[in-house]
């Protein structure tokens, strides 16, 4: 059974950064979409970024172009988010999600994934 386990988030003032972790054990395929979606209060849980662990193609949303980066270090088993410039906005609760690749992109849609962590809290303070 995929097990994914989270690090990292907390709060910050608005323009500040913070990094996100997470590992990811038990999988039987190494050829894994992983990454990051948010649910902030009263709002559907949304894709914020996610990346392929063979090749480490990495796909964002329109929200987070610039501000945030994915990346991946097959050696730990670890996916991590840069998050950059922060804002209000992006004040969240964050889960690590991941899935075996079934086609050659990795999606931003919540049913694509069925593997889930039990979620960060980042605040954005003004």
């Amino acid at each position: 059974q995929v097990q994914l386990v989270e690090s990292g988030g907390g709060s910050v003032q608005a323009g500040g950064s913070l990094t996100l972790s997470c590992a990811v054990f038990g999988y039987t395929d190494s050829n894994l979409c992983m990454g990051w979606f948010r649910e902030a209060p009263g709002k559907e849980r949304e894709g914020v970024a996610v990346i392929t662990t063979i090749g480490g193609t990495s796909y964002y949303a329109d929200s987070v172009v610039g501000r945030f980066t994915i990346s991946e270090d097959g050696a730990k088993n670890t996916v991590y988010l840069r998050m950059n410039s922060l804002r209000p906005e992006d004040t969240a609760m964050y889960y690590c999600a991941a899935d075996y690749r079934k086609a050659y992109t990795c999606g931003l849609r919540r049913d694509d994934y069925n593997y889930w962590g039990q979620g960060t809290q980042v605040t954005v303070s003004t």
